[in-house]
């Protein structure tokens, strides 16, 4: 009996380690969406089982309107399909209706006969696909469109007089919108709708308000704000960029259980006033709340409204309409103060301890009509003062006065802050750390990236590098949070998207942006400086910051997978091309193309440093950019199967090479100018003979060495200063540049006490004094893009085929750190690579997902010397090369152990 029971619990064991399952489902990037305008929406799902080598062979997908998926509800049976896809299948069923849930379903089948269960449903749901669905009118509370008045507070009651089984809200506005059922705010996402190139593209949010609606009376409110719509933008300091009324656009769609329908929506029925407490907001200047102004009730049945004041009616575009294409902005996480303390001049100010981005929640109680002042700022000038000289012209302040009726709590509706430290004027009593709360906002992407090695200051850049993403990447990717700029910035995002890709994912954020790209780019196919364009200075595009038209989807699409977003942005990559090659012409040198340089590289300002600056010739750098983007779009129309487009700009891209090498290139391979950028660009874009590579790259590495191990390139420089290197045989002087810890380097800002990344290489001197102060940001992501490197080389994390469909482990250690590690959740599943020097072995641990394949480069060592798990490296693996001083390991999806002497070329 005793050995039944034994056979049965091996059976058992055996069935479930083999056992193959579906799960990690997603429709178009997001998991279980609600208003999404995709007719064809992509399915991806992840597959996991305990076996190695695990490929899916076949699937099959079922789409119904209801949760069992009875028969007379399916709108889609694939059928089983023989097929490895699992990343991005499409719809192929009838057509979807507006306002309608969907639910789904996949199983697979692998390549070792089993088949999966059905996966749990998840569903998606349509927003409104047509300008017809809407029948809600714009509405505008009567209000000063000169300059800025108080908040708009909206409402209206309604009846409902049957048993509710679903509603919906769709709502936008002009303008920040709160909306509110019944005294509860819907949703939990904050400055709404978001920012886009309004005129031109207008989110729309769908919310599941079944619960907030209740038979008989209910109430629908709303408060508005001037945000990015109206609010001043640029160091223009425009007012109503976008317009200068703000608006609201919502319907609410009711099913009853008869089977009735209702649609609510707004128009003239609805009341406003501007006597609210919002009496001042804004994204620059922060907000004014007098709390004595507040009105009880004012978003619940049955509150008089008698005073208040009719709406207007207004006539848009309904056309522009989109439903939400980025995650949504929330509050992310809560931060307590580390400390409060008064500056020597006696200013009360508290420490978040990390250079955040969002605003505070306050508690407060005082007599009634006190104000209370709140002002930030992101560091502390040398004598332990309250700095805010880099904010130039933004307040970035609250005001909040006491209505006086014992303890209060407020938190601001629409504008944000970035900073460190709270500075609190007129406060009553004594303020405690439980006064005080962060509240962290950012788009809700998730984290989908880690690396930690065993040096704590590449540690503490790693967070730097992830809290410049949280703090910058707020439905737009901004310079920088803090001061009265905090605009798209193309060359910022064009440096970084590769890091922020390891970091979280931003598949949806970077979809949305790149189409408000697409609709700001000029009619000759100039890209504006910021994305959106709200300076419209209409003085053309600039190399390094245009480019990014062609580089982020191009990114884009190696990190995801999707050919979508390349047939989204395709036109607009091939138009900016075109501008260039228009304004090159025969000559294929773009001259006068860039307008910013190697924007921020080195410039010796500190003490002790003589040493000749990172100037690179702009023109050179424009001509580079020209040519890697005319590569870039060669290589998009290959993956999309336009030929005659794929030979266009490779001769294009061609051209210019010959041109570039002719006019800043010497026999000997040295680089006009001279200098760090100039050789990485080069080397980087393929512009150089094969001939010549060993030489610039030994004139580089000369540079760095002259300079004590230093770099001394800008925003464009830097992200691929190290890449360079690597691929150069040089990874010892990229780690270098990596551990060094003094100006200029990404550990000196660290040694200095940031816990953000700085624009500058000097923000803050040795002397604790600051740089130029009218350009001066303490989170300001760009020089982050070291982050890629990290993943890509450090802990060896690197793209085979696009979408990680293959992978390439290829870790390049170095003795100066004894251990690092990257975990990457990709579309297929967790990546994860770690290595680390122990009794004289190298162990590399790595994960593969399931349908998955990875080439496997294990450096500095032979075949017969590696064991992986306890066994001999051929016994493992039927595929093992030696190539070189390194052994190539064909591999599938699973978990791997390797050790073997560790022997380094490297320090």
């Amino acid at each position: 009996m005793k050995l039944q029971i034994i056979l049965l619990c091996l059976i058992s064991s055996t069935v479930k380690s083999q056992s193959l399952s579906v799960y990690d489902l997603s429709c178009e990037f997001k998991k279980n969406p609600i208003g999404i305008a995709a007719l064809q929406p992509r399915f991806s799902w992840k597959i996991k089982s305990q076996v190695h080598n695990l490929l899916q062979t076949g699937y099959q997908i079922n789409v119904a309107t209801d949760y069992k998926f009875s028969k007379n509800m399916i709108v889609w049976q694939s059928g089983k399909l023989p097929s490895n896809e699992s990343v991005l299948v499409a719809y192929k069923g009838s057509a979807l209706k507006s306002g309608t849930r969907y639910y789904w379903q996949v199983k697979v089948w692998d390549n070792n006969s089993k088949e999966s269960k059905w996966s749990d449903p998840a569903f998606f749901e349509m927003g409104l696909l047509n300008s017809a669905d809407w029948k809600a009118q714009w509405i505008e509370p009567v209000q000063d469109t000169t300059q800025h008045i108080a908040s708009p507070f909206i409402r209206k009651e309604v009846s409902l007089n049957k048993k509710i089984t679903s509603a919906r809200a769709y709502i936008t506005s002009h303008g920040l919108y709160q909306f509110y059922i019944n005294g509860k705010k819907i949703g939990d996402g904050v400055l709404t709708p978001g920012w886009t190139s309004y005129n031109k593209r207008l989110q729309y949010q769908v919310y599941d308000v079944t619960n907030l609606l209740q038979q008989g009376k209910n109430a629908l409110a709303a408060m508005l704000g001037d945000g990015w719509y109206r609010g001043p933008l640029g160091w223009v300091s425009a007012w109503g960029i976008y317009g200068k009324t703000l608006g609201l656009l919502a319907q609410i769609h009711i099913q009853y259980a008869d089977g009735s329908e209702e649609m609510i929506g707004t128009d003239d029925s609805w009341k406003s006033t501007q006597d609210g407490p919002i009496i001042l907001d804004g994204i620059y200047d922060g907000e004014n709340y007098d709390a004595r102004k507040e009105m009880p009730g004012w978003n619940q049945a049955g509150f008089d409204d008698s005073k208040w004041k009719p709406v207007h009616l207004a006539s848009y575009d309904n056309r522009i309409l989109i439903a939400s294409q980025n995650v949504p902005m929330r509050k992310i996480q809560e931060l307590k103060p580390i400390k409060i303390f008064k500056t020597p001049r006696g200013t009360l100010v508290a420490d978040m301890g990390q250079n955040m981005v969002g605003w505070i929640r306050l508690k407060v109680k005082g007599e009634s009509g006190r104000t209370v002042t709140v002002r930030h700022a992101e560091v502390l000038d040398k004598y332990g003062e309250f700095y805010t000289k880099n904010l130039r012209a933004a307040s970035a302040s609250l005001e909040y006065t006491l209505k006086g009726n014992g303890a209060e709590v407020y938190e601001p509706h629409f504008t944000f802050m970035g900073f460190r430290y709270v500075a609190l004027d007129n406060y009553p009593g004594e303020l405690t750390l439980d006064d005080i709360t962060g509240i962290v906002v950012h788009s809700d992407m998730d984290v989908n990236g880690s690396f930690v090695c065993s040096d704590s200051l590449v540690n503490q850049l790693q967070h730097n590098i992830q809290w410049g993403q949280y703090g910058n990447f707020l439905d737009v990717p901004t310079d920088c949070p803090q001061r009265d700029e905090r605009l798209g910035w193309t060359g910022d995002a064009q440096a970084f998207c590769r890091t922020a890709a390891f970091n979280m994912d931003v598949a949806p954020f970077f979809t949305k942006w790149l189409k408000d790209l697409s609709a700001d780019q000029y009619e000759d196919g100039r890209v504006p400086f910021v994305i959106p364009d709200v300076l419209k200075n209409n003085s053309g595009t600039s190399a390094g910051w245009g480019d990014v038209s062609t580089i982020a989807p191009w990114t884009m699409y190696t990190v995801y997978g999707d050919t979508q977003i390349l047939k989204n942005q395709y036109a607009s990559m091939k138009k900016y091309v075109d501008y260039i090659h228009q304004k090159a012409g025969d000559s294929y040198l773009w001259k006068g193309g860039s307008v910013f340089g190697d924007w921020l590289y080195y410039k010796p300002k500190m003490e002790n440093h003589t040493e000749p600056d990172g100037y690179t010739n702009p023109d050179m750098i424009a001509t580079a950019f020209y040519a890697y983007s005319a590569k870039l779009v060669s290589r998009a129309a290959g993956v999309l199967n336009n030929k005659e487009d794929e030979k266009k700009y490779n001769d294009i891209f061609e051209k210019v090479k010959e041109a570039f090498n002719k006019n800043y290139v010497t026999e000997q391979g040295r680089v006009f100018s001279d200098s760090q950028t100039g050789y990485v660009l080069a080397l980087m874009f393929e512009l150089l003979p094969e001939n010549m590579r060993s030489n610039a790259t030994t004139y580089l590495v000369d540079d760095i060495k002259r300079r004590g191990n230093h770099l001394s390139t800008g925003f464009l420089g830097t992200p691929y200063l190290c890449h360079v290197l690597s691929e150069n045989g040089q990874t010892s002087v990229a780690y270098d540049l990596l551990l060094q810890q003094t100006f200029p380097s990404w550990l000196y800002p660290v040694k200095m006490g940031a816990t953000t990344i700085w624009e500058r290489w000097d923000g803050e001197k040795t002397d604790s004094t600051f740089q130029d102060e009218g350009m001066n940001s303490f989170n300001h992501y760009a020089y982050g893009a070291i982050g890629d490197w990290m993943y890509r080389v450090v802990a060896g994390i690197e793209i085979g085929t696009p979408g990680y469909k293959h992978i390439l482990i290829q870790p390049q250690p170095d003795k100066r750190l004894t251990y690092a590690k990257a975990l990457y959740e990709s579309v297929y599943g967790a990546i994860s690579s770690g290595w680390k020097i122990k009794d004289g072995n190298l162990v590399l641990d790595v994960t593969i997902p399931g349908n998955t394949t990875a080439t496997i480069r294990l450096p500095f060592t032979q075949i017969d010397k590696i064991k992986e798990s306890g066994r001999d490296l051929s016994a493992a693996f039927k595929n093992v090369k030696q190539s070189g001083n390194d052994v190539e390991i064909e591999a599938g999806s699973g978990t791997y152990n390797f050790i073997y002497p560790a022997s380094f070329v490297s320090k």
